[in-house]
């Protein structure tokens, strides 16, 4: 069932599907909701699967130029609230992970738990920045059409690219659909994020990371780098996965958020 609110004059669409304890989905850059469907339809059977656009992606409005992940992870909790649910765990890939990071910070009290999803707790590199902004430049020169379609393919295990073709045609067509100023304002936002690496260490909400083993966007090590885990949280490396890990192997997806949500008190 796709719904929508008004948060802080931004109209914020969601999907809602399933029963059970609710999991919420937050997608990447270049992305939006609908990239999480092969994997709902294998959690909605036993969970409540909720699955924001967050601003900027997917159908969601636009506020200014730059999204922090602070905002998106407000816009968030209201869309949380508005689907009345009280706790959650939530799963965020890339971007969506960034998001899920200042939500723990900002709202641990509305987690059972949390997942990592091709995702990592740093700041931006001074590389990372520079190739964003490369990117805005390219946005803003109205060549969105040439930016995107080889970011999404760089996202795939390069063994998977033939064999996943019509899922790699089906994640161009998503960011296809994203506008020039959500991809800025999102852009923007991951530049000027800080690093939450405390909150990893901290250990207050338990942890899946699941990292794939041939990410061309940061490697599992690159990753992991000097971050010293607690006991509640576990690491998981997709070894047929680079950055899309829910597509590329759904069914080890599901199956590892349905252990983790089961182990979990809620």
């Amino acid at each position: 069932m796709k719904r929508n609110i008004q948060f802080e004059g931004v109209r914020i669409y969601y999907t809602v599907r399933g029963k059970g304890r609710p999991i919420v989905l937050l997608h990447g850059y270049l992305e939006g909701g609908e990239v999480w469907d092969p994997l709902a339809e294998k959690l909605e059977e036993d969970y409540l699967i909720i699955s924001p656009d967050l601003p900027g992606h997917g159908e969601s409005g636009v506020k200014g130029e730059v999204h922090t992940m602070e905002f998106l992870a407000s816009a968030v909790r209201e869309v949380i609230r508005d689907a009345g649910e009280k706790r959650v765990v939530m799963v965020g890939h890339s971007l969506g992970g960034y998001v899920t990071l200042a939500f723990v910070e900002l709202y641990p009290e509305m987690l059972s738990g949390y997942v990592l999803f091709h995702s990592h707790p740093h700041a931006d590199t001074p590389e990372a920045i520079a190739r964003r902004k490369r990117e805005i430049a390219i946005v803003r020169a109205g060549k969105k059409n040439i930016m995107y379609p080889g970011n999404v393919s760089m996202m795939f295990a390069k063994e998977n690219l033939k064999s996943m073709h019509a899922q790699l045609e089906r994640s161009r067509q998503i960011a296809s659909r994203n506008s020039v100023e959500g991809i800025i304002a999102i852009l923007n936002g991951m530049i000027v994020r800080p690093s939450r690496q405390y909150i990893l260490e901290k250990g207050e909400v338990p942890l899946l990371w699941i990292l794939g083993r041939h990410d061309l966007y940061f490697s599992p090590g690159k990753a992991q780098y000097d971050i010293g885990l607690p006991l509640n949280a576990r690491v998981v490396i997709l070894e047929n996965s680079g950055h899309l890990g829910f597509i590329e192997e759904t069914e080890k997806s599901a199956l590892l958020l349905k252990d983790f949500a089961g182990r979990l008190t809620w």
